[in-house]
């Protein structure tokens, strides 16, 4: 017999449709042998031998293979997965402790405090939640803009096809995004907010059967679980994504064939979303009832070696191999409501497809990230402590309390005294200072509000909250100076908002294959090709789907730094930059940082070159206008009338014009040759070919090095022609003699000039020579005067020497 189900048209929620052609069929054996209890229609039953029969039962590939298995074994499945997901929860207990600790800090809600003091202060500072709405609100607009989060890259060659074809892919998805995924935008806001407070969300991206259409929910991290150990999603052995659906949307994938139809759902589900979601709910200060009509059902990615269903070899052999199944499961009763392959019908591999996105706050140390609750929670909760001491000694100041003797009567003893209110007292003794004793309560201390403020700017700072003194330094600080500062304190988040660029490329991308396998047309016109077959080919993995923010830029302030950057280079060389049209870019880039809506009503764009005459082109090279040849002109009229201009003496003696005319003459060539190459290779094309436009642009991509051939061919034949046609020489001008007679006479003074220059360097020479002569003798007979001066003296005083040795001899004697 055959069992025919309608398995809808879509998937589950949170599983993408694996196959959807109705002929992929598997025929599943079921054999039946020997003695057994046949059931009639009627009621009654016959006992005896019956002979092996077979049921094949009709199972397309993306069918619900729970509904041909046994009920003992989708037992034992349900059973075993059930214990791995308490393992898997009961190994993050100390993690979901420290998400509640987390929430805690936000200081949503007040506590009630009876210490140390009734009444004492139950404020949390707002440290912890200032940092996570300053993220949250810087994040949400970088990761989507109003003009749409999705923009297309194309590597390689681009030709016109494939650009078209970019921008069509990124119409649809934008439109999709900010359009009909109404889920996407408030998701994503609440994402963001979630994200810094613990480190870790999720996304998963999905056909949806009930809305029919792709969607990307928000996945809490309390409700994405995954073994101990996992390092990432692709190398995790088991996903579990914890789901809470109300109990009639279960119903409908039932009814649909989704779901097996023969388990029952209870009337009210149970509380079991965890200690996380329980803090969150107190918050909020909501609580499920008894009667809640949500269910909880547990989603699992695994690997699974179902009987029946094996990897089998090339032999007909089951191999052993685990493969990729989606097994749900209705927590409350423990039942199988569905088990799915997780692969693609035509992939050898059998790899699994994966539908989770995971966006990090910080790395972190394992699976999950790193949020300000990890990083800073230990400076919220002491600045929470310190903040109360500070609040309840104020209170204890203000209101102090004391001691009184035992027979002093106050009236209205139990009532605080209000602000200039006396009331009587009877005192025993008479002395009233004596029969009161106030306790020695000190005002708030200075010590540690200092040290109040000391945590809360730590806390600033690792947060990249700090308040940026940009404008402080004055307009005439250079852009440089007020860049560096920026990145110095902003280098935290912008290495978070470079990981939340690289997870939502990552969601784009699987959100894009989402698409790719609609078979509905574009829901709007585009040109002539509004079938499903054009949308079909635009998402073949050809264009590139990344997010529209900057990985680099994540703030208004960075962008206008860069932007007015820019626009001072181009000021200051806009020659270099492409003219008025580099110009008009940087000032546009400028406004677009700025966040100007209406650009073009207050900047238009400059006007574009339009084609002109040869007269005109050679009027404005001798005005130094830049020429430019476009398509479909006459060029060889054109080449002809700047050749004979260029042989006017007005001409010939401006020496810009005739570079000027020479290259817009090559330009002409050019755009001629490769007119005419095109010409004949078309004039080999049939008529029916080139009125289909998406032949001919595929042709045209395969002829093009025939038509480079072709077109060098005639640009080398018409530089020769024109090579030959210049050599004879025209006819002497009576001015050109002139001016050579005038340059021979200047040649020849230029000379006469140079000869007495090179004289007189020779007598300068000459006469350096004979003074160097000259000074050596004179210096020459200096130390010869010298040499017989000190001769002289030197006889002198021996004649004294001896003179005076003599009358020393005499005096002796």
């Amino acid at each position: 017999m055959a069992v025919e189900r309608d398995m809808g048209a879509g998937g589950m929620p949170g599983i993408l449709p694996l196959d959807e052609n109705p002929e992929a069929i598997v025929e599943i054996e079921e054999m039946q042998i020997g003695p057994g209890i046949l059931e009639m229609e009627d009621g009654s039953a016959i006992v005896g031998e019956f002979e092996e029969e077979t049921v094949t039962i009709d199972l397309p590939f993306d069918g619900n293979l729970a509904d041909t298995m046994d009920s003992g074994e989708l037992g034992t499945i349900a059973s075993d997965l059930i214990g791995s997901i308490d393992d898997d929860l009961s190994s993050r207990k100390d993690w979901e402790d420290t998400y509640k600790k987390g929430i805690e800090f936000l200081g949503m809600k007040n506590e009630k405090r009876s210490e140390p003091f009734e009444g004492s202060s139950g404020i949390v500072h707002p440290l912890l939640a200032e940092s996570v709405t300053q993220f949250q609100s810087q994040a949400y607009r970088e990761l989507l803009p109003a003009q749409g989060p999705v923009r297309v890259q194309v590597f390689g060659e681009e030709t016109e096809a494939l650009i078209k074809q970019a921008e069509r892919v990124q119409e649809y998805m934008n439109y999709m995004i900010t359009c009909k995924m109404e889920e996407y935008d408030p998701e994503l806001d609440q994402m963001l907010f979630y994200l810094p407070i613990i480190g870790s969300t999720f996304k998963k991206i999905y056909f949806n059967p009930l809305k029919n259409r792709a969607v990307s929910d928000f996945v809490h991290a309390e409700d994405l679980i995954v073994p101990y150990g996992v390092s990432d999603l692709a190398s995790s052995p088991r996903v579990t994504h914890r789901i809470s659906m109300n109990s009639n949307e279960v119903r409908k994938l039932q009814l649909a064939g989704f779901y097996s139809d023969d388990i029952d759902l209870p009337s009210s589900g149970t509380d079991d979303s965890g200690e996380v979601q329980e803090s969150i709910n107190d918050i909020q200060g909501v609580h499920p009832t008894n009667n809640s009509e949500e269910l909880t059902l547990y989603e699992v990615h695994l690997n699974l070696d179902l009987e029946g269903f094996e990897d089998i070899d090339e032999m007909g052999e089951p191999t052993g191999l685990q493969l990729p199944y989606i097994v749900t499961i209705l927590e409350d009763t423990s039942e199988v409501l569905s088990i799915r392959r997780n692969y693609e019908e035509q992939d050898t591999m059998k790899k699994q497809k994966h539908f989770f996105v995971h966006y990090k706050f910080l790395p972190g140390l394992g699976f999950y990230g790193l949020g300000l609750t990890h990083m800073i929670g230990g400076l919220a909760q002491a600045s929470t402590s310190i903040l109360r001491q500070l609040i309840d000694a104020g209170t204890l100041a203000n209101l102090p309390a004391g001691f009184k003797a035992r027979g002093a009567r106050i009236k209205n003893d139990d009532e605080p005294l209000q602000p200039g209110e006396f009331r009587d007292i009877d005192v025993v003794s008479g002395d009233l200072r004596g029969a009161l004793m106030p306790l020695p309560f000190k005002e708030p201390s200075g010590t540690l509000y200092n040290l109040l403020g000391n945590l809360v700017d730590a806390g600033r700072r690792f947060a990249s909250m700090a308040d940026l003194k940009v404008g402080e330094m004055g307009g005439d600080t250079p852009v440089g100076t007020t860049m560096a500062i920026m990145e110095r304190g902003t280098k935290v988040m912008s290495a978070i908002h470079k990981r939340l660029h690289y997870s939502q490329k990552l969601e784009f991308k699987l959100l894009a294959q989402v698409f790719s396998k609609s078979v509905e047309p574009y829901p709007y016109i585009i040109s002539n090709e509004v079938g499903p077959e054009v949308k079909a080919q635009d998402f073949d993995g050809r264009v590139d789907v990344i997010p529209t923010s900057d990985p680099n830029i994540f703030s208004m302030s960075q962008r206008i730094a860069l932007a007015q950057t820019q626009l001072q280079l181009v000021q200051s060389n806009p020659e270099i930059h492409g003219g008025p049209q580099g110009l008009y870019q940087a000032y546009r880039k400028m406004y677009e940082a700025l966040g100007v809506s209406n650009i073009d009503a207050l900047l238009p764009a400059p006007p574009q070159p339009q084609p002109v005459n040869a007269a005109k082109e050679n009027q404005n090279s001798l005005l130094g206008v830049p020429l430019q040849a476009f398509p479909g002109q006459d060029h060889q009229a054109h080449i002809e009338t700047h050749l004979a201009i260029m042989s006017t003496p007005a001409v010939e003696m401006n020496p810009n014009a005739i570079m000027a005319l020479q290259g817009h003459v090559q330009e002409h060539i050019g755009l001629m040759s490769e007119e005419q190459a095109q010409q004949q290779i078309m004039q080999g094309i049939p008529p029916e070919v080139q009125q289909d436009q998406q032949q001919m642009q595929a042709m045209m991509q395969q002829i093009q090095p025939q038509i480079d051939k072709i077109a060098a061919q005639i640009i080398a034949d018409t530089v020769e022609q024109l090579s030959q046609s210049m050599e004879t020489p025209p006819e002497t001008d009576p001015l050109v003699e002139i001016r050579n007679k005038e340059l021979e006479i200047k040649a020849a003074d230029l000379q006469r000039k140079d000869s007495e220059f090179v004289a007189r360097q020779e007598f300068d020479r000459e006469k350096e020579i004979n003074d160097n002569m000259i000074d050596q003798q004179r210096v020459a007979v200096s130390q010869e005067a010298l040499r017989d001066k000190t001769r002289i003296a030197e006889d002198r005083i021996q004649t004294q020497r001896d003179i005076a040795s003599l009358n020393a001899r005499q005096k002796a004697n």
